[in-house]
């Protein structure tokens, strides 16, 4: 079979991310605790699609570093063989073949990928990229400027309307819909695929199952009132489409789906 041709999406994790339980179950636990950091291939004839693209790279070798003060908080812990691009080419892609790549949002978790394909586009939602250089105090941490405040990038900004839907191709594949709450531009996406159907990528608009199913809030967010009512959104559209729901960083949920390079949902 061809890749190239065919329609399919990979389900990748850069690593994990060492924190406490509440910093993701708002209110809980300072137990230790720890995420999958997930990110997405999809192979598409019109040019494949990353999403997100999980931590930087320069993680595995120096996280302090690269995150500075934030990794007192969140503590990454990945290989560079987890970095995107050598996973990319791993599965045997060029890096030049990638089209386009996709942000739900521009939290340090979400933007290994900025950057580091020559030929894709990047496509975010404007209000998501101007936060993102102007973040108020208590979000600051969570944007890493050297990811995505790059020389030469090629942008997309898209400006949407709560109700509004990005049909990134025009085929019904691929899906951006607005999930403010997290933070200010935040989109979740629906996959739709020829042979296993509706995939919802809630990403940060639900981080977890107790978030998903109202018994959490997220430890994170910028507007409580947005959070909630996008998961009530993300609810009609899962239902409407019958879609199998992907949160952004449950440990145990992650674990049950098919997981790339061996397993893909086409």
């Amino acid at each position: 079979m061809n890749m190239q041709k065919e329609i399919r999406l990979y389900m990748f994790q850069t690593g994990v991310l060492q924190c406490k339980e509440n910093n993701i179950k708002m209110n809980a636990s300072q137990e230790p605790y720890e995420i999958p950091v997930p990110w997405y291939l999809i192979t598409h004839p019109k040019g494949h699609i990353i999403i997100d693209g999980g931590n930087a790279v320069e993680c595995a070798t120096d996280p302090k570093g690269y995150w500075e003060g934030i990794t007192s908080v969140y503590w990454p812990v990945m290989t560079k063989e987890e970095g995107c691009v050598h996973t990319i080419e791993a599965l045997g892609l060029d890096v030049n073949d990638i089209k386009l790549v996709l942000q739900s949002h521009l939290h340090l978790d979400h933007t290994g990928a900025v950057g580091r394909f020559p030929n894709a586009t990047h496509l975010v939602q404007r209000k998501e990229y101007e936060y993102a250089f102007t973040p108020d105090w208590f979000a600051a941490g969570g944007y890493i400027r050297k990811d995505f405040d790059r020389p030469n990038l090629k942008w997309q900004f898209l400006e949407l309307d709560y109700n509004d839907v990005y049909d990134v191709y025009g085929d019904g594949v691929i899906r951006m819909i607005p999930t403010p709450g997290h933070s200010p531009g935040h989109c979740s996406f629906l996959i739709t695929l020829p042979n296993s159907g509706s995939i919802l990528l809630a990403i940060d608009a639900a981080y977890t199952t107790d978030h998903w199913d109202e018994k959490a809030l997220p430890g994170f967010l910028a507007s409580t009132v947005d959070a909630v009512r996008s998961v009530k959104k993300l609810h009609q559209i899962a239902d409407k489409y019958d879609a199998m729901v992907v949160t952004g960083h449950d440990p145990a949920k992650w674990s049950t789906f098919k997981k790339a390079p061996e397993f893909f949902y086409d």
